[in-house]
């Protein structure tokens, strides 16, 4: 299975159908963001705090695989010069009409998140990177890339899965709170048969869970330092395992100078 391209007609079909990171914000938000009233989020919930990014006007951005009409938009409605990278042309297609719809000015990318050689070296100040990289089977590439791309002094702004989340048997029908996996996580191969054949069926997205040694400790390897993380709760519909532990985890790193 090729599993880029797998994703990306996934993500085409979950953004035609407006799932919930694929509906555009209005323009009221847009205005506020113009007036400095503005916040977004790399996890489900926790806005992301205001001093993460530093100064965003005037600053180039780069928003790594978080198409849908909604963080891009933002940031360049509060000055940033942003760049929208997304695998989905159908999730790009949603910061285009925001922009065009309120006067912004966002270039849209399409391409995968491990492969950055649209860009050259040290060409971004900031690169925002909500929960996407649940999506590809190795995360290295991911930030290694984002350290080659961002200018020393840059910020890494990212999101991901807390690797506990992909110990549980989600596709149970009794209990899905039953500790199945050993980690990392891997679809299709921890797939049943009849797993396999609804991710088929449904279009749904394949995912991988890493462990925090490839997701933070990958970001250490890469060459960043982390300054500092929090994490974030997802809510009781989405998992009954959101009574247990928060499911997500935000950090800030930066590329050090030599």
């Amino acid at each position: 299975m090729n599993i880029l391209e797998h994703n990306r007609r996934a993500w085409n079909q979950e953004s035609k159908q407006g799932g919930e990171w694929s509906r555009p914000v209005d323009s009221s938000v847009i205005k506020n963001a113009k007036e400095g009233h503005w916040n977004v989020i790399l996890t489900p919930n926790k806005p992301v705090p205001r001093y993460w990014f530093g100064e965003i006007r005037g600053r180039r951005v780069l928003c790594l695989a978080s198409g849908g009409g909604q963080q891009a938009p933002v940031l360049a409605a509060a000055g940033a010069a942003v760049v929208s990278f997304d695998l989905s042309e159908e999730q790009l297609s949603k910061d285009k009409f925001v922009a065009e719809r309120d006067g912004l000015d966002v270039q849209c990318v399409q391409g995968d998140m491990a492969n950055l050689a649209a860009f050259s070296d040290e060409v971004f100040d900031l690169i925002f990177h909500p929960v996407s990289n649940v999506f590809v089977p190795d995360v290295a590439p991911v930030w290694r890339e984002c350290f080659r791309v961002l200018r020393t002094g840059g910020r890494l702004l990212a999101g991901f899965m807390s690797p506990a989340f992909f110990l549980f048997d989600h596709e149970s029908a009794t209990d899905n709170r039953v500790m199945r996996f050993k980690l990392p996580y891997r679809e299709p191969e921890n797939l049943s048969g009849a797993g396999k054949a609804a991710v088929q069926e449904e279009g749904r997205a394949l995912v991988f869970g890493h462990t925090l040694e490839s997701q933070i400790g990958g970001q250490l390897s890469a060459g960043f330092v982390l300054r500092e993380l929090y994490e974030d709760y997802w809510n009781d519909e989405a998992t009954p395992l959101n009574r247990f532990f928060p499911a997500f985890i935000a950090t800030w790193a930066e590329k050090p100078g030599v």
